[in-house]
């Protein structure tokens, strides 16, 4: 798990939003490792997030494992900020990438 410094909030939180990202935005989290984190990644997990990045573990095409922080717009302050902040991750990836964003 990544080092949560800085966040309002305690592990708990975190734990409840990685297993969020992991079992409703699995390939939300690919998305936007390949559009924000310089990756190509097939595939990713959130790993973890502190107040500056959200983290993942992507897996690569050729199988190696790397991992990618996707930085905050600004530091978090709030859980509320977090959800707000994937988003805007989510959009500025599928921006990047070329793909229509869906709904949330």
């Amino acid at each position: 798990m990544s080092q949560m410094s800085g966040l309002p909030f305690g592990p708990e939180v975190v734990a409840a939003i990685t297993a969020h990202m992991n079992g409703d935005h699995a390939e939300d989290n690919a998305l936007i490792c390949r559009g924000l984190g310089g990756v190509e990644a097939v595939s990713a997990v959130n790993t973890g997030l502190d107040a500056e990045a959200m983290v993942f573990e992507a897996v690569l095409a050729d199988g190696a494992e790397r991992e990618v922080r996707v930085p905050f717009s600004e530091p978090i302050k709030d859980r509320v900020q977090v959800r707000h902040e994937v988003v805007r991750m989510y959009q500025e990836a599928c921006a990047a990438l070329g793909v229509t964003p869906r709904g949330h």
